[in-house]
């Protein structure tokens, strides 16, 4: 097993994103070889799948964030196991591929997760209020971080990815026009994507652009020469306390942007080009956000066609309305 692992990862995963890859290779090297690494790839059976899934989706302990910051008198990993089905739905995903390539590589002759039994998976859809963008973009203004406060304005402005957002280069925007062409590379769907950008965005980066050396293709320069911002947690983290967002994620800004658009009218199948969707059921998520314009729109035919009250005489001494 360890071996089709080192080619699943080798000959295809290393076509995929960056980020998928580095995802597809710690899932498997951190939960699935520790388990099968040393099995040969013909013993592995259905039953086997279930197990194992069904122990990713129970959940772990995890490491520290800063291990060197641990009272040594407390254990080193974390507690409570926290339930994690839709990480187990991931590695079987990865599974049932690896293994159609084990077939194709003449490993076997089935597949033993094909029909694996997936877990329930609740959406975590998190769209930030009036409210809470107004106390974002105050915490914002005032942080001395300017160059990572830029990056979260960019995605809140344009509903970029964050790794589209932090890896973008001067090359790929034309200000004049208002266009963001972010080459294939660099999307998660792995296709050439050609946004238009609001006025609001093209500002931001014309104000960017004086704060960047000449030389540096990078609109987020990162610490170190020559490479972009690499990490944003620990800020988006800050200033999401102090801005008292929550649990809000950097990928809810993406979210919000999108029921923004569609809260004003914007059709699906638009956003999902604006955000790059390839499916448009990954865009079906924002559908239910068309509710408040539809029972608007509603209540005004229905206003329209409700009979209106007149006056009709019943009785030589009475009236009613009818």
């Amino acid at each position: 097993m360890s071996d089709l692992i080192d080619r699943y990862l080798k000959e295809h995963a290393v076509n995929l994103a960056p980020r998928s890859f580095s995802d597809r290779t710690s899932l498997l090297r951190k939960l699935v070889e520790p388990e099968w690494g040393a099995r040969k790839v013909s013993e592995i059976t259905p039953e086997d799948v279930d197990r194992l899934l069904a122990k990713i989706a129970k959940g772990r302990p995890r490491p520290r964030k800063h291990p060197r910051k641990v009272n040594p008198r407390r254990p080193a990993m974390k507690g409570p196991f926290k339930p994690t089905p839709v990480r187990a739905n991931r590695v079987g995903e990865i599974l049932r591929k690896m293994f159609n390539l084990s077939i194709r590589w003449q490993m076997r002759p089935d597949n033993p997760v094909v029909g694996f039994s997936r877990y329930p998976e609740i959406p975590r859809d998190r769209f930030l209020s009036a409210d809470d963008i107004k106390r974002l973009a105050g915490v914002l203004a005032e942080h001395p971080n300017r160059r990572c406060a830029n990056v979260i304005r960019l995605i809140l402005l344009t509903g970029a990815r964050r790794g589209e957002a932090m890896n973008a280069r001067w090359e790929q925007f034309d200000l004049e026009n208002g266009i963001w062409t972010k080459p294939a590379a660099t999307t998660k769907q792995r296709r050439l994507h050609r946004a238009p950008l609001s006025r609001a965005a093209v500002e931001l980066l014309r104000t960017i652009r004086p704060s960047v050396p000449a030389d540096c293709p990078w609109v987020f320069p990162g610490e170190i020469k020559g490479n972009p911002l690499r990490e944003m947690q620990t800020f988006w983290e800050g200033v999401r306390a102090k801005a008292k967002l929550g649990d809000a994620r950097i990928h809810d800004l993406r979210n919000t942007f999108a029921s923004l658009l569609v809260s004003g009218g914007m059709t699906l199948p638009m956003v999902g080009w604006l955000l790059g969707h390839t499916q448009a059921q990954t865009t079906l998520r924002y559908a239910h956000l068309y509710d408040d314009p539809l029972r608007a729109g509603l209540d005004e035919a229905g206003e329209a066609l409700r009979p209106k009250l007149k006056l009709v005489q019943v009785d030589a001494g009475s009236e009613r309305a009818a």
